[in-house]
């Protein structure tokens, strides 16, 4: 027999939440960064986000996945390049206009990877449809062994 427990409310702490949200954790409001924040209010604020949220979407600062998107880099370029904290739009800006070196270089092998992962993922699908055609093919008939056609000709 099942026992049936009070639906209870799903919470997350403020730094799952503003990762959920693509904001800077401590650049948030105090209140938020303090409290726990329900699977409701997450989904209030993606909806109908207040100032503070707008506002720090639209100038930051903004977390390493967010800047790293922005750029067209990795996470793991950004680090190689030597930004290692949250930049607000206007820094992403002076990077993305003195183009340096370091910024090519990751653009080009996230290029890369995104055709390598395109590769991959249409060759699965390729294999998959194989593997679908002979699944519904026919059963083709067992081929005659040597010793067998052999027999069949003496006949």
């Amino acid at each position: 027999m099942t026992s049936h427990k009070p639906k209870t409310t799903q919470t997350m702490k403020p730094a799952t939440a503003a990762k959920k949200l693509g904001v800077y954790l401590p650049a948030t409001p105090a209140e938020f960064q303090e409290g726990v924040v329900s699977r409701e209010e997450l989904n209030a604020l993606q909806t109908t986000p207040p100032e503070w949220l707008v506002e720090l979407r639209k100038n930051g600062p903004h977390p390493r996945p967010v800047v790293a998107a922005k750029l067209g880099v990795s996470v793991s370029g950004l680090a190689r390049g030597g930004v290692t904290e949250a930049l607000t739009s206007d820094q992403i800006e002076e990077i993305k206009d003195a183009a340096p070196d370091w910024l090519r270089t990751e653009r080009t092998i996230a290029g890369e990877v995104r055709n390598e992962a395109a590769r991959v993922k249409a060759k699965q699908e390729q294999d998959a449809k194989q593997a679908a055609r002979a699944a519904t093919a026919p059963a083709a008939k067992p081929a005659k062994s040597a010793k067998t056609a052999k027999t069949a000709k003496r006949k």
